[in-house]
């Protein structure tokens, strides 16, 4: 099988349903979607070097194919039936990052990217999410798109803060405060 196509060599590709030029904000989006999917296959393996984070490896890996699940659904441009993603994806990041915060310390300031080596690119993962989704939600402002992706982005940067700071607790590195951070996480 050849991998390379010469389809895309005037500047356009495929997507579901057609053609788009390469620079369109539906492939940027899920573009950016696939950034963040190889940026979340290094903290796998940097989260892969410590026993105890085992759990965590296994969530990283259904993250992987769940971002692999948006970029099919952006790069689908007509309405479907057949959207992968789901509230229910949602739904269980919120429940994953309801469990890594009951096992962390509680925070009540900003902190800086950092610590621990996984952490560090934990934290990477959630910055380049938050810059997925920014594409997103640019797109969703310009033609129709499948929402639960972008509420599923949202919350995927919400689980890399929270897993950043639970790998940092569970490893015995102290996050770094951002020294001039007022109060701002409070119950």
């Amino acid at each position: 099988m050849r991998i390379y196509t010469r389809g895309g060599d005037e500047g356009k590709t495929s997507v579901i349903g057609g053609r788009r030029k390469k620079h369109d904000q539906r492939i940027v989006a899920y573009g950016s979607i696939d950034e963040v999917n190889s940026f979340v296959a290094k903290a796998r393996h940097s989260v892969a070097k410590k026993r105890e984070l085992h759990k965590l490896e296994s969530e990283l890996l259904v993250i992987q194919h769940e971002l692999f699940d948006c970029g099919s659904d952006l790069a689908t441009v007509k309405p479907d039936p057949t959207y992968k993603v789901t509230e229910r994806n949602a739904a269980q990041l919120e429940e994953w990052i309801d469990h890594w915060t009951s096992l962390s310390p509680e925070i009540e300031r900003f902190i800086l990217p950092g610590g621990s080596e996984a952490s560090a690119d934990l934290h990477v993962c959630r910055t380049e999410t938050r810059r997925a989704e920014r594409e997103v939600a640019a797109l969703a402002e310009i033609e129709t798109i499948h929402m639960p992706v972008l509420a599923y982005m949202n919350r995927l940067s919400d689980y890399f803060f929270t897993v950043a700071r639970f790998v940092n607790h569970s490893l015995d590195v102290a996050d770094i405060p951002y020294e001039r951070s007022a109060i701002v996480f409070k119950d």
